[in-house]
C-alpha cells in the first residue's frame, strides 16, 4: 500500500523524507518532485530497485535510467574523463533542467541498463528532491509515468499511472516548468545536444560556443 506526503506541511513533509529515505534503503520505490516533472526514484546501486523502477515505467534495458544527485561534487565519483567544458555546463546550469551524459567510472558496481559505460546525470533545482538525495545518495531517477504515457506534472499524474508499485509519494505541489530536462553529451571532444528541454541550445552556447545541436 502506497503512502503520500503532503510538502507543503513542514510535519508531513519531515516524516514523508524519512519514510522515502527508508523506502529507498529497502530497495523500493519512490516519486518525488523536481523542477522538471515528477521523477521515481530508486537506489541506483541497487540492481534489482532499478529493474523494479523499470518494469514500474514498462521500460526496457535499452533505455537506461538517468541519475540524479544533490551536489556537483558526487560527480567526483561517480563520472571520468569529465571535460573543463563540461565542469562549465555544470558550473553555469545546475542545479537546473540540464542532464549530462557523461563516462562513468569503471569500477562502479551498478547497473541501470544498456548504459554502453555512460551515465545520465543531473542535480535538480527542488529542495525535496535535494534533501531526498543528501539523505539517500545518487538514486537512479525517471519521469514518474508509464513509458508512452503523458508526463507528469503533479503528484497526482504520477500517483495515477504508477499506483501501488510506488512505496512512498512525496507531493511537492505542481511542477516548475513542466518539461523534460536538455541532454548533452560530453563524452567527445565537443558537447552534443541529444534532446531539447528546459536549457536552450542559445544558453547552452552561451557557455560553450562549439556545442552541436545533434541532428
Amino acid at each position: 500500500m502506497s503512502r503520500r506526503y503532503d510538502c507543503s506541511d513542514a510535519g508531513d513533509r519531515a516524516s514523508g523524507l524519512r519514510e522515502a529515505a527508508s523506502a529507498i534503503r529497502r530497495g523500493e520505490l519512490v516519486v518525488l518532485p523536481t523542477d522538471t516533472l515528477y521523477g521515481v526514484g530508486a537506489d541506483a546501486f541497487s540492481p534489482e530497485a532499478v529493474a523494479a523502477l523499470l518494469d514500474a515505467k514498462g521500460r526496457g534495458r535499452n533505455m537506461p535510467s538517468p541519475v540524479l544527485v544533490g551536489s556537483p561534487t558526487t560527480l567526483h565519483g561517480l563520472v571520468t574523463d569529465f571535460s573543463e567544458q563540461a565542469w562549465e555546463l555544470v558550473d553555469a546550469f545546475w542545479p537546473g533542467g540540464l542532464t549530462l551524459v557523461a563516462k562513468h567510472q569503471p569500477s562502479l558496481r551498478w547497473d541501470l541498463g544498456e548504459t554502453r559505460g555512460t551515465v545520465a546525470v543531473r542535480m535538480p533545482l527542488h529542495p525535496v528532491a535535494i534533501e531526498l538525495l543528501n539523505a539517500t545518495g545518487p538514486l537512479a531517477v525517471s519521469s514518474a509515468n508509464k513509458t508512452g504515457g503523458p508526463s507528469p506534472s503533479t503528484c497526482d499524474d504520477a500517483e495515477a499511472q504508477l499506483g501501488d508499485a510506488i512505496a512512498i509519494y512525496l507531493d511537492g505541489g505542481q511542477a516548475d516548468h513542466a518539461m523534460a530536462s536538455t541532454i548533452v553529451d560530453v563524452t567527445g571532444k565537443v558537447p552534443v545536444v541529444l534532446r531539447a528541454g528546459a536549457v536552450s541550445v542559445e544558453q547552452l552556447r552561451e557557455v560553450v560556443p562549439d556545442l552541436e545541436a545533434g541532428s
